[in-house]
């Protein structure tokens, strides 16, 4: 697959002056939510309303959608509003149905992208459509499986197609409910820069006072739009309350952003730029330099170790540096999650040249 123009055709045809929006509650829970809801959202930035029809859930026995019969209410939203409508699907009959009641929009959920006979049932099914398709990156971060997923779709001819970043599951207790892992959208960004990128503030944050936030800083990477969960009364949602915003909120949420020029082409700015970029390229080569002695120190280490029959990863040690560099990290300006993910992956790093040394 190519990076190409016309993969933006779909989105330049909405002549949009502001970030592409999906927007709708979690799930389609009754007739009168639905419309209530997408007439609230009727004269806004939305252009497509969105409601979860089948809600895959990690353990059986919680609601898990309304089926069939809530295609009936988007279709009925559809006709009132004007607005168009998208839902997620996840097999080949999910796929059939949306399609017999003229779903504009349709998207793969994370559980589903990182199933590739999934995906590919679900790219026989819709081949060839001229509905919009998107898909969300896999539950966990894997690039290739992502990209697997728009290659699949791409190959059965459907050509309105996007990716939503929703953000990604870790082990690890953070303020996310799913962790952004900025730099794989960014990656697949910089490999396909006209497939549109779309955010997915709600499951990344889990919570709805973060919103704003999440969705500001992808505008500010050139995300081309986003998909916020709206309830009219998110408190007593059937599925992920905590994440829902009323569309009042969201409305403000849409006031509140501020979306960038991708560029200035004035002198001062460029001028700018190119010295502060050039600090950067001289900083960036020192923490290599940096790196790579405190690799060699590593070396060092494992030489002491292998004479003295001592095993690599010292816990004490190791947590003793962690707690030091969070805080010294803190009064530098950086975040635990940084100072966290950094050392974790120099530590990785030292592990392995130690061990190297030990088993030569």
């Amino acid at each position: 697959m190519e990076n190409k123009k016309e993969m933006r055709t779909w989105l330049n045809d909405f002549n949009l002056t502001h970030p592409f929006v999906i927007a709708g509650p979690c799930s389609a829970e009754t007739e009168e939510q639905v419309l209530k809801i997408a007439h609230e959202l009727k004269d806004s930035d939305v252009s497509v309303f969105r409601a979860g029809i089948w809600k895959p859930r990690t353990r059986p026995g919680g609601f898990e959608g309304v089926g069939e019969i809530g295609l009936k209410w988007l279709q009925k939203a559809k006709a009132e509003t004007g607005l168009l409508m998208g839902t997620e699907v996840a097999t080949r009959a999910h796929c059939i149905l949306a399609l017999e009641h003229d779903i504009d929009v349709l998207w793969v959920g994370a559980r589903t992208t990182a199933n590739p006979f999934a995906v590919q049932e679900i790219a026989d099914t819709l081949k060839g459509t001229d509905k919009i398709v998107l898909i969300k990156n896999p539950v966990n971060p894997d690039m290739a499986l992502w990209l697997g997923g728009v290659e699949r779709l791409y190959n059965a001819g459907i050509k309105n197609l996007g990716v939503i970043h929703r953000g990604f599951s870790t082990y690890e207790k953070t303020k996310y409910r799913n962790i952004p892992e900025w730099q794989i959208a960014i990656e697949l960004q910089n490999k396909f820069p006209d497939l549109p990128l779309i955010i997915d503030p709600s499951h990344i944050t889990g919570n709805r006072e973060m919103i704003l936030e999440v969705t500001q800083e992808a505008l500010d990477l050139n995300y081309d739009g986003m998909i916020i969960e709206t309830h009219t009364d998110p408190d007593n949602a059937w599925s992920d309350a905590a994440q829902q915003v009323t569309p009042t909120a969201l409305k403000q949420i849409f006031v509140d952003l501020k979306v960038r020029k991708e560029d200035d082409k004035s002198t001062e700015f460029t001028q700018k730029m190119t010295k502060l970029r050039a600090n950067i390229d001289v900083l960036d080569a020192s923490l290599l330099d940096l790196l790579g002695k405190r690799m060699k120190v590593a070396d060092e280490i494992g030489l002491v170790k292998k004479e003295a029959n001592v095993a690599v990863l010292q816990n004490k040690r190791w947590n003793e540096i962690l707690g030091k560099m969070i805080l010294e990290g803190e009064k530098k300006g950086l975040t635990e999650e940084f100072v966290l993910r950094m050392f974790k992956a120099i530590h990785q790093e030292s592990i392995g040249h130690q061990d190297k040394v030990i088993n030569a």
